[in-house]
């Protein structure tokens, strides 16, 4: 069955393609068919990716969905511009008096910040009081998911001392949830996080219910008994191509991944030149951020593509003339591109 999304929103392209049964808000008016209504509140800051994963995870359902995708009048998002946010989002005060069958409530990169110093909490605090007598099931992301715990029982979050990065092995405990319905009894799970919440906390609230974690990362996922509120903490909704090929968002350290593999193969797998090659990649990446204010002009996008596409270029280059030496010393490890088995070690 169809997902109902506003007219024109940039998800739909995307999710045709991959032949989810997508309906347009004009047609599903002619229809006389009661949709499941679910309201998200995205508060991340690549939006468009956002709506468009979760969307994707909507469609697959034998039910027609109905998105009303929500935002918080106190937050001005930086990342999404705002003839996005007005044609597609309504203000929270705009279905303060609406009902719901369900609710998403994403995480932010706010993570290490106290949830009071957040600048939409007080406001955000409103809709979680707002959804225990407007929305059946709420379901709540990574961050999303500390601040309802935070929220709801009191349960702080705890800093890990270094960031919890890798792809690690998780555990269900409530093998008879039906959230965990087709899960093995372990799955895996990529992680990229700070914090964690304990589970001597957790175990204070007895409406709630561990249902899997992990050992690196402790509590992944809970739910209240009556499974009014769902939280997961992680972000499984993520796929590859959130992120155009990179687990990370443009902008961060995490987003130059292929870059640093371009700069592996430009010094040709020698240490001591992979130092002066990343300041050079360093400063050819971000040239287009500081030259235009030096120079007092403005580039078109098409000439900051253009800049960010040089380091690429020159490796490119390097690897033809490298391979046309033929050079033993410039040639990659022979083991290069093998799969490495323990067992036959």
């Amino acid at each position: 069955m169809p997902i109902k999304i506003p007219n024109s929103l940039p998800a739909t392209e995307t999710l045709l393609s991959e032949n989810i049964f997508v309906i347009t808000e004009t047609r599903a008016l002619t229809q006389d068919i009661r949709p499941l209504k679910i309201a998200l509140l995205n508060l991340m800051p690549t939006k468009i990716a956002t709506e468009t994963q979760l969307a994707r995870l909507l469609g697959n359902t034998p039910l027609q969905v109905e998105l009303d995708l929500i935002q918080l009048r106190s937050h001005v998002t930086r990342n999404t511009s705002q003839e996005h946010m007005l044609a597609f989002y309504k203000p929270f005060d705009q279905i303060r008096g609406e009902k719901y069958d369900g609710m998403i409530i994403t995480g932010a990169p706010v993570e290490r910040m106290d949830f009071e110093q957040v600048d939409y909490w007080r406001e955000l605090c409103e809709v979680m009081e707002w959804t225990k007598t407007h929305v059946t099931s709420t379901f709540h992301i990574c961050w999303g998911a500390q601040a309802a715990l935070y929220y709801h029982y009191g349960i702080e979050k705890h800093d890990m001392g270094k960031k919890l990065f890798g792809v690690y092995p998780h555990y269900k405990e409530h093998k008879s949830s039906m959230l965990l319905r087709g899960f093995d009894d372990v799955f895996m799970v990529p992680q990229s996080r700070y914090t964690t919440i304990r589970r001597e906390d957790v175990l204070q609230a007895p409406e709630l219910k561990i249902l899997a974690s992990s050992r690196e990362g402790g509590i992944y996922a809970l739910a209240t008994c009556c499974g009014a509120g769902i939280s997961g903490i992680g972000g499984l909704y993520y796929v590859l191509d959130y992120n155009r090929g990179i687990w990370a968002t443009t902008g961060q350290i995490e987003a130059l991944g292929w870059l640093a593999v371009a700069l592996v193969i430009f010094t040709t797998w020698k240490p001591l030149n992979a130092i002066w090659g990343a300041y050079l990649f360093g400063i050819l990446y971000w040239l287009y951020q500081y030259l235009p204010n030096l120079l007092g002009i403005t580039l078109p996008n098409y000439a900051i593509d253009l800049v960010q596409t040089v380091p690429y270029v020159v490796t490119i280059v390097v690897l033809i003339v490298v391979s046309l030496r033929k050079k033993r010393e410039n040639q990659p490890p022979e083991s290069l591109g093998l799969a490495y088995f323990r067992e036959e070690r």
